[in-house]
């Protein structure tokens, strides 16, 4: 999970014909589905909502943060609306299915919580809830990795993650060698440059959080 934000992105102009009450999301066809797709595109590039992976691999689904029988009002509300992969064993499909019952005040929403400052994404694929959070946002952390089970022990999430860093540092082999030959400054303008290139990629948290340590 990362930032996102909504702010850069309008909402589709189409979501203003439908009301709460009067539809429902099944009267939502396809052309304007397709423009929701779009909007979240622009704003998540084809990496889903939650997870970050690729949605051309995983399949995709418009997903409404707050579900829709439970909170009908926010059916077409573009801030309600993300773009979540189509995998049962977790995100959006999870939390709607298998996750029971949570609160969803607990969970963070990535166009309005920094995830980054709630997790930590190891080198092994696994996400740490940071320690120095309050009790009540580590409560909303742990709730929110349970809820979009998107750290099962024995899931392929834990796997994709590791491997996309491992394919990372295959590709820039000996980088954390090259850079201690350089001032903290150098460093850490070296690095902000490798982020902005792999920010687009899937999974690019778990490379982020492995230069950590080194800016």
């Amino acid at each position: 999970m990362r930032k996102l934000d909504r702010g850069s992105v309008a909402s589709p102009p189409c979501l203003a014909g439908y009301r709460h009450g009067r539809h429902t999301w099944d009267n939502v066809d396809a052309a304007d589905k397709a423009a929701v797709r779009a909007a979240l595109d622009e704003m998540q590039g084809r990496r889903c909502a939650y997870c970050e992976g690729d949605l051309d691999a995983l399949g995709q689904h418009i997903e409404h943060f707050r579900r829709k029988h439970v909170f009908p009002h926010l059916t077409f509300a573009w801030v309600n609306l993300y773009w979540s992969c189509d995998q049962r064993d977790s995100c959006g499909r999870h939390k709607d299915h298998d996750a029971g019952p949570y609160n969803p005040d607990d969970l963070l929403d990535p166009c309005v919580d920094d995830p980054d400052r709630f997790f930590r994404f190891r080198s092994d694929g696994t996400i740490d809830v940071r320690p120095d959070l309050s009790a009540s946002d580590a409560r909303r952390a742990r709730e929110t990795l349970r809820v979009f089970n998107l750290d099962p022990g024995h899931g392929r999430l834990r796997s994709m993650r590791r491997r996309a860093l491992e394919a990372y540092c295959a590709r820039e082999t000996g980088i954390l060698e090259a850079l201690e030959g350089f001032t903290p400054e150098d460093r850490r303008t070296i690095i902000s440059e490798e982020l902005a290139s792999t920010s687009g990629e899937p999974f690019s948290t778990i490379v982020r959080h492995f230069f950590e340590d080194v800016i």
